[in-house]
């Protein structure tokens, strides 16, 4: 993974209303959820969301799909695998490490 996507990956999680908005993505699944639905889960006002889904998707954190007259959003498993990854690669100086192995996940293709 890029470190330069890396970067704006950490930066944009690193905000509060923007790592909710991200874990209620993960939450829905693959399908995702509509722009109205997070706004009102979250307490967050329409357009105080679309600024921070807008940093989000920069960060190719999330998908965005028009259907009919709503915008489901959805969390980018490969992208946020992608981070883990490249967080993790040299855990443990390479020796063998007492992290779990991560199970599938409802992104998962595999």
């Amino acid at each position: 993974m890029d470190s330069n996507l890396v970067v704006r990956a950490l930066s944009a999680l690193a905000h509060e209303s923007r790592l909710a908005i991200f874990r209620s993505l993960v939450v829905a699944g693959p399908e995702g959820i509509a722009a109205g639905e997070i706004a009102q889960q979250l307490g967050l006002s329409p357009s105080s969301l679309s600024f921070h889904l807008k940093d989000l998707s920069h960060a190719e954190l999330v998908r965005a799909r028009q259907d009919g007259r709503f915008i489901f959003y959805s969390a980018n498993f490969e992208a946020m695998s992608g981070l883990i990854g490249f967080l993790t690669e040299n855990c443990c100086a390479g020796a063998d490490c007492s992290l779990p192995t991560s199970p599938q996940c409802c992104g998962d293709k595999t």
